[in-house]
Parts: structure tokens; C-alpha cells; sequence
């Protein structure tokens, strides 16, 4: 992990301290609840002068998230942190439940005072096991927290506070998939709307959000709106968790600020290419996302930045290829991750995944001929949008934007 500046909002070195909670409060933990107590109303203005986005997919602002919710009469509410994270190159929220716990549960304690929301469940992949260990000691000396029973207090009845690992499939980590295994069922998607701040866990308004997203809260409530954007390149807001891997020679978890070159992260953090190698492209926010080329180094890497080249930032991953790695390899892949990863529950998502899984691998391995080419074009015009959620739609996105940058691979592969 590497950070860019000395006034980080997230992983400052001094308050990495794991599930020590005391160690958590000695360090100006805590402060940005407290802020968040003594002015409930003002959260949500601050969230939103702050711009703060979804760090989980596609930037969506966080207090238009909250704001149903906290508009919903009194009653069962929900925040949940989504730590699900099990889309290859990402491994950002892993690290922030393992390494920092009470900033994460701060944050989801401060969302659930601006919505006034007495249920605060914190979803962790139980492949992770140490983030998840971390989480539960941390929830447990929270327990005992003094700024615990002055929520209570606030919203007038019991805050239930509670860890529940997920289903530990990639489906798992989709908002709706979320609350149905938070309810003790199977992690089945279900189309929207309604969506979960109208009708969620049971029934109830429901915020999910990113455990990047919540780990922001209290820097921003403790320092300002102002603090935080400025932290920002450009006109975007805060700093970003960039997981770099693939053909580099420093992979790893960065921290810098949003709006951050992608020529600086791979060639200056990143330490460039492996030797001998020339950088190609990258796979942006993990692999369900336009990839970037060469042409892209410049692009600041921000939700509306790398929207406008038509891709997306997502979680941040940035899984970098270089000259001499096939791509038709790399897709074939992660399309066959997609395949695996499929529910069952919409059959053109389980089977358009799979004819596309088959159709790559035919050709990657050298059997492929014209007419499979035409059958990647046929199914990517013919699969997306049918199914539930945005899993069919990622494994047509790289498909076809791989096809578009490097058909000439696909090409060179054919028979005769």
C-alpha cells in the first residue's frame, strides 16, 4: 500500500491499527461521529458538497443514495457495507477490513445517523479471513462504545450492529443479491425497481454501499467538504484506492488523488512495465469494463473522465497487459470467471455467458474459423440487458471492446 500525500483521508500509516479500537480513538478516530451527532441534519450537506461517489461501480453520488431513506418515516432502516470485493484485480476493501475496521464502522455509523437507521449490517466475504476476523473483534468493542448508545439515544430504540459474511460469490457482491443473503436466502439478483432505499432488507429502506465509500465518512465529517475536495485533481473530489496488477513492476494498493493520470499510477507508482515489456492495455475497474489502450495514458483517472473514453473507473482496479500478451487469452478468462460466476437465474445470462466462454476458447487455442467471429458480434448484440443484474452486460462489454481495439488478434488466431 502506498499513499500520495501527507494529509490522506483513508490509510495514513498511524491509523492502521486493526481491530484496536482504543488505539483507533487515540489517533482522532471517532471525531467524525461525534460531528455527525452533534449535527445530524448537516450530514447530508456535507456528504453532498463533498461529492462523494459510490466507490464500488459507477460513481453514483452517495447522499442521492441516502437521501429516500432518510426521507422514509421512522421504522426499520438499513445501512450495509458491501465487503463482498471477489472480482478478479480488485483487492482494495479487504485490506480496509482487515487493516482499519473502526474507520469502516465509523463510517456506516455516521450514515446510519444521517438516515436515521437503526440497522447497520457489515457484509464481508468469508474467503477473507482475517478481514473478517478483524471485523467481528472490532464490532465487539464497539459494542461497549459509549458513541453506540448515543445513537441509540438519537433515534429513540436499539441499533443493532452485526457482521454477516456473504455468500462468497462474485453474483453475491450485486446490491440485490446483498439483501437477499442478508434475509438467509440464496444471493439471487431480482430486477429493479423497486430499488432497496424503497423496499430492501425485509421490506425496508436500504442503503448498500461500498466499504471504500463509508471508510471516506470520517475524514469528511471530522475535516470538511471543502478538505476533501480539495484533496482532488481537477474538478473531481477526495482521494481513490487504485488496484494496480498485471504487467508492472510495483503492483499494488494505491492511494492517490482522484483524477490521478493513468501514465502516472502505471509508469510512476507503479514503476513501468516488466522489463522488456511495452504496455499495452489495461482492464479498468476489473474486467467487465471497456478496456483502455495506449491512445488512454492521458486520461485522469475519475468516474466522468474515463466515462468519457468510454469506459468505467468502477472499483478502481487496473489490471495492466502488456505487448506479447494475448488479449483473446485474457478475455476468454475473464468471460469464463463470468460463466462460472453466473446465478442460473436468467437463462440467457447463464448460457450467453457460456456460448461466449466456448466461442472464446475455440479460438484462443487455435480451432477457431470466420464464423465465430460472426457468432461473438451475433451474441453481443443479442445478451445484453436479459438478465437481472449487470453480469451479462460486463462479459458482453469486454468482449466487444476487445474486439473493437485488437480484432486483428482474433483474426490471426483463425484456421486457414
Amino acid at each position: 500500500m502506498t499513499t500520495n500525500k501527507p494529509n490522506q483521508v483513508l490509510l495514513r500509516q498511524d491509523v492502521l491499527v486493526g481491530a484496536d479500537l482504543a488505539a483507533w480513538l487515540s489517533r482522532g478516530g471517532g471525531e467524525g461521529l461525534a460531528q455527525a451527532l452533534r449535527d445530524p441534519g448537516a450530514v447530508m450537506a456535507q456528504v453532498e458538497q463533498a461529492d462523494l461517489r459510490g466507490m464500488g461501480g459507477a460513481g453514483f453520488p452517495t447522499h442521492r443514495k441516502w437521501s429516500p431513506v432518510a426521507a422514509a418515516p421512522d421504522g426499520d432502516k438499513y445501512v450495509i457495507c458491501n465487503g463482498n470485493e471477489d472480482e478478479p484485480g480488485t483487492f482494495k476493501d479487504r485490506f480496509l477490513l482487515e487493516h482499519t475496521p473502526h474507520q469502516v464502522i465509523e463510517g456506516a455509523l455516521i450514515a446510519a445517523v444521517a438516515t436515521r437507521a437503526n440497522h447497520v449490517v457489515l457484509y464481508v466475504n468469508p474467503h477473507e479471513a482475517r478481514a473478517l476476523a478483524a471485523m467481528r473483534e472490532a464490532v465487539s468493542q464497539w459494542q461497549q462504545h459509549a458513541q453506540l448508545k448515543a445513537i441509540e439515544a438519537l433515534l429513540g430504540r436499539p441499533l443493532s450492529l452485526v457482521v454477516v459474511p456473504s455468500s462468497g460469490l462474485y453474483i453475491g457482491g450485486e446490491e440485490t443479491a446483498v439483501i437477499a443473503t442478508v434475509e438467509g436466502g440464496f444471493p439471487f439478483p431480482r430486477r429493479k425497481p423497486p430499488f432497496p432505499a424503497q423496499s430492501g432488507v425485509h421490506g425496508a429502506p436500504t442503503i448498500v454501499n461500498n466499504t471504500e465509500t463509508l471508510a471516506h465518512l470520517p475524514g469528511i465529517l471530522r475535516h470538511g467538504a471543502d478538505w476533501y475536495r480539495g484533496l482532488g485533481l481537477g474538478g473531481a473530489a477526495g482521494t481513490k484506492l487504485y488496484s494496480l496488477s498485471g504487467d508492472v513492476l510495483r503492483p499494488g494498493l494505491y492511494e492517490l488523488p482522484m483524477g490521478t493520470s493513468l501514465q502516472e499510477l502505471v509508469f510512476e507508482h507503479g514503476g513501468g512495465m516488466l522489463q522488456g515489456k511495452e504496455f499495452k492495455a489495461v482492464f479498468t475497474g476489473g474486467p467487465s469494463n471497456t478496456l483502455l489502450t495506449r491512445a488512454d495514458l492521458d486520461v485522469p483517472l475519475d468516474f466522468d473522465s474515463v466515462r468519457q473514453r468510454r469506459s468505467r473507473l468502477g472499483t478502481g482496479a487496473m489490471i495492466v497487459v502488456s505487448e506479447g500478451t494475448s488479449i483473446v487469452r485474457k478475455v476468454a478468462e475473464y468471460v469464463s470467471f463470468f460463466a462460472q460466476g453466473s446465478c442460473g437465474q436468467c437463462p440467457p445470462c447463464k448460457g450467453g455467458t457460456f456460448q461466449l466462454a466456448r466461442v472464446l476458447n475455440r479460438i484462443d487455442t487455435g480451432r477457431g474459423v470466420q464464423s465465430d467471429l460472426v457468432s461473438l458480434a451475433n451474441l453481443c448484440q443479442l445478451l445484453p440487458g436479459s438478465g437481472r443484474c449487470g453480469l451479462i452486460d460486463g462479459a458482453v462489454t469486454v468482449v466487444e471492446s476487445s474486439l473493437h481495439h485488437f480484432h486483428h488478434e482474433y483474426e490471426a488466431l483463425l484456421m486457414g
